[in-house]
This record gives structure tokens, sequence and C-alpha cells, in this order.
């Protein structure tokens, strides 16, 4: 291995491998994982939803609403899809406009692979950084492999080893340690686009129902997703949940309308008026499945035929269909959370750089940056656009 790079980025996933192939050469991508791209590998089911059509800046959480918008202008989700159309990569879109690969998610890392080769830089698997300072000229840096230390120098150093999330694939918390080290300020970290997790009458209930799965409307404050929700032995999950666990802290509550098209209580009214003899069963059993009507039935203890409620039963059967509220008591955590919300604090990055206003010639992109994506694919294009924003600022050096 050669003593001195250009430039040296810490991690070979989507952000890492997409730095490398705008760094200009000169290029040393080194990461712990015996493979590279381990977290696109699993993504979207094998599939990897690789960005969105509908990518902005307002699909995004930070502490600086306006931060992303300079990388995400000038590496959008289309300047990615040509990159895929170039590999002849087939996809599709599956909903709200969330493109995955049609065979697997492996093509997008072969492409990244592609890419990296063509633009002379190299991969260096199964090696962490035990070391690392900042010189008068650029970094000193310590790589152990097989352990065997290696000494290397660069100009450029680029932190792009992701979060907290999955750490069953190796994730750490190694990317805030070096920030802190050069006097970045860290946004408290939480795990996002997660499953919620709730207390006994609820879970009891989720339990039952657990595998049924439904569109739902949820939110939290003045946020609110249409999406699919699912029960779990754990609790609550599905892009619904998941996209307002983001936005979910400890001891708020979320709203669920299980039927977002329907006013359920001016529909039990009319059907009492009509058939009077029907129960309420036989009315929630039209309109959901029969599982979730017997568990709202059962928790509220009513019954009987439709005739026989008054309207203050009928509207707190409605409340529980169109405005069920319920207040989560955590998350599955990093576990099973799919990012990591917060990270390195953005006022301490140029916008159009991703690099340190602090130290010359130090990055930080992709995950570890304190910028979140909704579910989607939206993160996914975070990567690609920091990695791109960093790496042409090398190029350019």
């Amino acid at each position: 291995m050669q003593t001195h790079y250009k430039t040296v980025i810490l991690g070979a996933g989507a952000a890492g491998m997409m730095a490398a192939i705008h760094a200009g050469g000169d290029c040393l991508v080194v990461d712990h994982a015996k493979s590279p791209g381990e977290k696109i590998r699993i993504s979207g089911g094998g599939r990897c939803n690789f960005t969105n059509i509908h990518a902005s800046p307002a699909n995004f959480i930070s502490q600086n609403k306006h931060f992303a918008k300079s990388a995400l202008s000038r590496y959008t989700a289309q300047d990615f899809i040509k990159l895929v159309e170039a590999h002849n990569i087939a996809y599709h879109e599956k909903t709200l406009g969330q493109l995955f690969c049609d065979e697997s998610a492996k093509d997008i890392i072969a492409l990244l692979l592609k890419e990296m080769t063509k633009a002379g830089a190299k991969l260096s698997l199964q090696t962490s950084l035990t070391e690392y300072q900042k010189t008068e000229s650029g970094f000193a840096l310590t790589l152990s492999k097989s352990g065997k230390a290696t000494h290397v120098t660069c100009d450029h150093f680029v932190v792009a080893c992701g979060g907290k999330s999955i750490p069953k694939m190796g994730a750490t918390g190694f990317g805030y340690e070096i920030a802190e080290q050069f006097s970045h300020s860290i946004i408290e970290t939480r795990p996002a686009l997660v499953p919620l997790t709730f207390a006994h009458d609820i879970l009891a209930m989720t339990q039952k129902l657990a595998g049924l799965s439904l569109d739902v409307s949820v939110r939290c404050g003045k946020v609110s997703f249409d999406e699919a929700m699912l029960f779990t032995h754990r609790g609550l999950s599905g892009p619904s949940i998941l996209q307002i666990s983001s936005y979910w802290r400890e001891k708020l509550d979320i709203s669920l309308n299980l039927k977002t098209k329907l006013d359920v209580f001016s529909s039990l009214k009319d059907e009492r008026g009509k058939n009077g003899k029907h129960t309420l069963f036989a009315f929630l059993a039209s309109i959901m499945p029969k599982r979730l009507a017997e568990e709202i039935l059962a928790r509220l203890s009513l019954s009987g035929n439709l005739a026989d409620q008054s309207d203050k039963k009928l509207q707190q059967l409605a409340n529980a269909i169109n405005n069920w509220t319920l207040q989560p008591i955590g998350s599955e955590g990093y576990r099973t959370a799919e990012v990591t919300l917060g990270g390195v604090d953005t006022k301490d990055l140029n916008s159009r750089t991703l690099e340190s206003k602090h130290v010359n010639g130090l990055y930080f992109i992709g995950e570890v940056v304190d910028v979140t994506g909704w579910l989607g694919g939206y993160n996914f294009q975070w990567a690609w656009s920091s990695g791109f924003a960093a790496g042409t600022a090398i190029a350019s050096r």
C-alpha cells in the first residue's frame, strides 16, 4: 500500500463510494467490513430503493432545514437515474416515487465499484482506522488490516462511516467521535425510521393482530403521513409508523385514522337509521378486517345492534377509528432503525462542499451528518448528493 494519497475516505457505503467516484483519482476507500455497500445490499428487501423521483429538501429533517439544498440541487435523483440507466440496470417505481432495482441491490453496488475503478480509486476492506491526526499539510492515519499497521498520509480526509443504525451490519458511532475530536458539535442522535413500541394494554392488542396491515393516516404534532401500517408482536410498524418515528419524541401521542376516506360517525348514524337491526360488528366488518373490528369493539366494551347505540357511543367508536390516540413508550432502537437521526452539526460544515469549517481538508458526508431523509429512497439520494458534493470539491483542488 502506498503511503500518501490525495484522498482517504472512511466508509465504503453509498456516500463514501460516491465521493470516491468524483474525487479525481489517487483515492483510497477503507472499511472494516468484508464487503462494500452492505446497507445497500440489504435495503429495499434486497432490491435497493436507490432514490425517489420526488426528492427535495422538504423530505429531510435537520436542525438547519436549508443545509441540504445545495447538494441536492447539484446532484439530483435524475442524475443518479441516468447513471443507473447507463449501466443497463432495470428498475421500476413501486409507489410514491420510490425506485427499486428489478433484480438485485447488488447491481447498485456493482455500478459503484465499476465507477470507482474507472476513477482510479482503491478499496481496502477489513481495514480499520486506529489513529488519526491533523498535520501541517493534511492528515496522518494509521490503518490496521490483518493485525498489520500501515501509516498513510493524505491531503483530504472524508468521514463517510454512517450512523449507529443496524449495528449487526457493523454500524458504530465512530464518525461522531472523529467529529468531536476535531471540535465539531453533534446534534443528539436517536433511531429513526424505526417501529414503535407500546405499554401492555396496546401491546396485547397488536400481538393479537400481528401480521395485519392496512392503510392509515398517522399524525404526531403537525406532521402526518398516509401510508400502510403493520401490527406486530412488538408494537406497530409499516411505512407510516417508520415515517412518523422520525418526528415522535418520548411522552408525545400519535393519532391514527384507520379509515382515512370515511367519516365513521356519520356513516354509523346513517346505517343506524336505515338498518338499525345490523350489529356494530357487522358494520365494522364491512369497512375493515374482521379481526380489527373485533378488537376495537372489545377494547371499548361495545356490542349489540346499531339501533341500541346512543350518539355518544357511536362517537366513541368513531373516534377509536378516525382518531385513535395512543402514546408509544419507545422504539425498537438502532437494532431495526433504518437510519440515525441527528449527527454532525451542519453549522460546522460548508453546505456546498461538506468540508469542515474548522479543519481544512476534512469532510463529513452521508448519514453521519445531521440530515435525515424520509422513508422511500431519500437517504440514498442524500448519500449520492453529499458524496458528489465532497468528491467534486476535492477534485477541483
